[in-house]
């Protein structure tokens, strides 16, 4: 596996503990970047568009399963969803707002 990031897209994972890594540039669907967390790097592989800035699953992650980012819970997914798909409003919720 070449992971020579000159060449590669990449996203950022800001905690040890999410489960999401951020964008930084726009993904096309079908397209691999590299994320770098908890000293090493992985190749993911996008499902979607994903835009600069937003987020999307480093591992599968289960219907009402916390979403983490910044090391605390962000979300809860609706559906579940599989490694390299976009989190946004239209599959996660936050209960935080609700209450």
């Amino acid at each position: 596996m070449d992971l020579n990031i000159s060449n590669k897209k990449t996203a950022l994972v800001i905690d040890s503990f999410d489960n999401v890594a951020v964008a930084l540039t726009d993904l096309k669907q079908g397209e691999e970047c590299i994320i770098r967390f908890n000293n090493r790097e992985e190749e993911v592989t996008v499902f979607e568009d994903i835009p600069f800035g937003h987020k999307f699953a480093i591992l599968d992650i289960d219907k009402d399963e916390s979403v983490l980012k910044y090391g605390e819970e962000i979300g809860r997914m609706m559906v579940p969803v599989k490694k390299g798909s976009y989190i946004h409003n239209h599959n996660m919720y936050c209960e935080r707002g609700m209450k």
